[in-house]
């Protein structure tokens, strides 16, 4: 396999081990390909506040796609670069649709910093987990500065139902996903995604799809699975990850996005 340009993977569930660990392996083989000019980009759902408790995460990276792209983070001088909003009331106007398509859900938006949740939402990330709890549901969106994610939640519902259901009904200005979270809608600006903010970092640096090769699992990966040269769902990855993929590697258990990276190191 010739080395691509560009290696962008997904974090949870595709680089990182169980317990969301960086294998040794793993960071030697992000270094190494930074050694032979290749930019390694890590691309995820998660803010950029998590890099804070990932040093030795953020030191293997040449960037960070965020909150499913809509944040470009330097993570090494702790910048955010560039941020792609959801205006509040679209953000509110979609909240209320998919509050009444799952009832029972509750909603929260992510600002890159912190997130602003209305009374009763219940999802906590055991990393970089940052909130404020808003009075009221509507005053969620008059107090976020800057919503790069919205996000619906109900722990008593499967993310693939959830996204079933907000598929099926009418919602304008956004980009529906989820990353595996349980019972967690991901939603972003419509032209955002993860390959649409990938595909402009790369192209800012003169770098083509042709030229990277892109690791996931889950759905949020698919768009970048789809646009990348190469793409690779790890084993076990959701199905429609696994359909977007162009190869396979192993799992996250198995060092797979690091065994491919070998691979490249070798063949080049």
């Amino acid at each position: 396999m010739n080395p691509p340009r560009v290696i962008a993977t997904d974090l949870d569930g595709t680089l990182l081990a169980p317990g969301r660990v960086l294998t040794e392996r793993s960071r030697l083989a992000l270094r190494a390909a930074r050694a032979q000019a290749i930019a390694v980009v890590a691309v995820t759902a998660r803010p950029p506040r998590v890099f804070d408790e990932w040093p030795e995460l953020a030191a293997c990276l040449d960037a960070a796609i965020c909150a499913n792209g809509a944040v470009v983070y330097d993570p090494v001088r702790l910048e955010i670069e560039t941020a792609r909003t959801i205006e509040p009331e679209t953000a509110a106007a979609v909240a209320k649709t998919l509050r009444a398509a799952l009832p029972g859900s509750r909603v929260a938006v992510e600002t890159g910093f912190e997130v602003v949740a209305e009374p009763g939402y219940r999802k906590v990330d055991t990393v970089g987990d940052k909130r404020v709890f808003a009075d009221t549901f509507d005053d969620v969106f008059t107090t976020a500065r800057g919503i790069v994610k919205l996000l619906v939640h109900d722990a008593d519902r499967r993310a693939d139902a959830m996204l079933a259901a907000a598929r099926a009904v009418a919602l304008l200005g956004v980009h529906l996903s989820h990353s595996g979270g349980a019972g967690l809608l991901e939603i972003t600006a419509a032209d955002v995604s993860k390959a649409t903010a990938l595909a402009a970092w790369c192209a800012a640096r003169g770098i083509g799809p042709a030229d990277v090769a892109a690791f996931g699992d889950m759905p949020n990966d698919v768009p970048m699975l789809r646009w990348a040269g190469r793409s690779f769902a790890v084993a076990g990855a959701h199905p429609e990850a696994a359909a977007a993929a162009s190869d396979r590697c192993g799992s996250n258990v198995e060092d797979g996005v690091a065994r491919v990276i070998e691979a490249f190191l070798t063949a080049g």
